[in-house]
């Protein structure tokens, strides 16, 4: 980055510390560090300690587990502003997950050392970081359902229309954050599976597929026929 990065200014962003008086603000920043990691480099390993949470300043990081036979199940991808590994660095046990960066990024490392003098001194603030980790755990419950009761197609549109109002008339457009192999293990789907669904959905009329970009024609009608597929 070209400018200095403030640190006290950006954890102000975060919901986390919003309300964290400016002293505290200032323990904290000075115990942070940013990190610049590479596409492709790794942030976690499973089976290792885990002695910090990360926030996203800028790039992307997926989250996943990897089976003994090489299978990857990509359980969340990270974007700038969220943050990851909250909630492992109280496990005091190996870490489950990886993490590897999907292009260069730059992470902030909030050690877990620094976060427990705070907690032990700010009970609200441990108020917030529980009730961060209880809507991030809530999230990955309603994936797991969606992953488990809805159809691949019913999966496929869901993703496709999470951030757009199928009551908003006009066609709309969803850049895929990650390659499609990538979104696809996020799915729980194959990604010869994945692309199929898409090219369906395209021959149906209802999407226009431009690389990453997918253009929504109309995405009532997209929900409508994820609802009610022929």
């Amino acid at each position: 980055m070209l400018a200095p990065f403030n640190i006290p200014s950006f954890l102000r962003t975060q919901a986390l510390f919003a309300d964290v008086d400016e002293a505290a603000l200032c323990r904290l920043a000075a115990a942070c560090r940013l990190m610049h990691v590479t596409r492709a480099q790794p942030v976690l390993w499973a089976g290792r300690a885990c002695d910090a949470f990360f926030i996203v300043v800028e790039g992307q990081v997926r989250l996943y587990m990897a089976a003994p036979n090489g299978n990857e199940k990509v359980i969340e991808l990270v974007g700038p502003g969220q943050s990851f590994a909250e909630a492992l660095v109280f496990l005091e046990r190996p870490c489950p997950i990886n993490a590897q960066a999907l292009s260069d990024t730059v992470l902030l490392q909030v050690p877990r050392q620094a976060v427990m003098s705070e907690l032990q001194l700010d009970a609200g603030f441990a108020l917030r970081m529980l009730s961060g980790m209880s809507r991030r755990l809530h999230g990955l419950v309603q994936d797991l359902q969606a992953g488990s009761l809805q159809s691949g197609l019913q999966r496929v549109v869901g993703y496709l229309l999470r951030d757009v109002d199928p009551g908003k008339p006009g066609p709309a457009v969803v850049s895929l954050p990650a390659a499609k192999a990538t979104v696809a293990s996020l799915l729980s789907l194959t990604p010869e599976y994945f692309s199929r669904v898409l090219h369906e959905l395209e021959a149906a009329g209802l999407l226009e597929i431009d690389k990453r970009d997918i253009r929504l024609r109309e995405p009532a009608a997209l929900a409508r026929h994820a609802a009610n597929p022929r």
